[in-house]
């Protein structure tokens, strides 16, 4: 039973193999007006308007397809493009808080340099805080008596000074900025040695004073101020704040040359865009310690 219907099926595709041969020669044997090719070109004529037909009927519906395919690739791309993108503007950033960072850096050690500070253990600390007033009067670092940090220790940037430590604990310390009105350092103007006290004003945040100036200094505007490292020229007596150290520059006199002249300053350091100190953990050239 099994041999036989075998034998019918291998006869069958037998058949079929020579049918289809048969028609493959008749149809190329033939020339362009012979049977087969007539009944191709009516099948033709009879298909092509059902065809073209259904070609409008179902060409909305390919170009939503097409179009969804196309959109939803797109938006593939474009949240590639959009990832790329972030991730360059991540290390863009990246790069530029590095630069601005060892910009700080160098222009605290080339200040460490002039001014030979290396000698006071100078300890880089990071503001991470800041008094919550327009006068930003204190701020706060992130190093403390852990690396040697105590009250009254002189805080500076690469611009100049910028306070000193009020408060501090093992791991950080508050560090009150020369425009509280509770903070006077002993100064001099760099160019005559004119001596002096830097006080906060009250005309905002910026405004200092230098105060005591006696009549015969003539302090120009633009002159430079900086600490004295003394607190009385006539005592001698040491100041916290090591000789030399940038505090402001003269933007106006009023009054020159009477005992009621008035010396304001701006200060050389940026006190509300602080980011990175350095705080000096030594008495430096015979400084008090703090």
């Amino acid at each position: 039973m099994y041999d036989r219907t075998v034998r019918r099926r291998r006869i069958t595709l037998g058949l079929l193999v020579a049918a289809a041969l048969l028609l493959l020669t008749l149809y190329f044997g033939e020339g362009e007006g012979g049977g087969l090719h007539s009944v191709q070109r009516g099948a033709l004529e009879v298909l092509a308007p059902v065809q073209e037909g259904a070609s409008r009927v179902l060409k909305p519906a390919r170009d939503f397809v097409g179009w969804a395919g196309d959109t939803i690739s797109a938006k593939g791309r474009l949240e590639d493009l959009e990832a790329s993108n972030a991730e360059l503007r991540r290390q863009a950033l990246a790069g530029s808080e590095a630069r601005r960072q060892n910009a700080q850096y160098e222009k605290l050690l080339g200040l460490d340099r002039r001014l030979g500070l290396a000698a006071g253990a100078p300890v880089s600390a990071r503001v991470i805080a800041q008094s919550p007033t327009a006068w930003f009067s204190t701020v706060t670092v992130d190093q403390g008596s852990s690396r040697g940090i105590r009250v009254g220790s002189p805080v500076i940037t690469g611009d100049g000074l910028v306070g000193q430590v009020t408060t501090v604990t093992a791991n950080a310390a508050v560090v009150t900025l020369i425009t509280d009105s509770a903070i006077a350092v002993p100064s001099r103007v760099s160019a005559t040695g004119a001596p002096g006290v830097v006080q906060p004003g009250a005309g905002g945040p910026g405004d200092l004073r230098l105060k005591y100036v006696a009549r015969r200094f003539r302090v120009e505007p633009d002159a430079a101020v900086v600490t004295s490292g003394t607190i009385s020229q006539s005592d001698r007596l040491q100041s916290r704040y090591p000789a030399g150290i940038p505090v402001g520059y003269v933007t106006r006199v009023e009054d020159p040359g009477t005992d009621n002249q008035k010396v304001f300053l701006r200060p050389y350091a940026d006190l509300q865009r602080l980011e990175t100190v350095q705080v000096l953990t030594r008495p430096i050239n015979g400084n008090r310690a703090p």
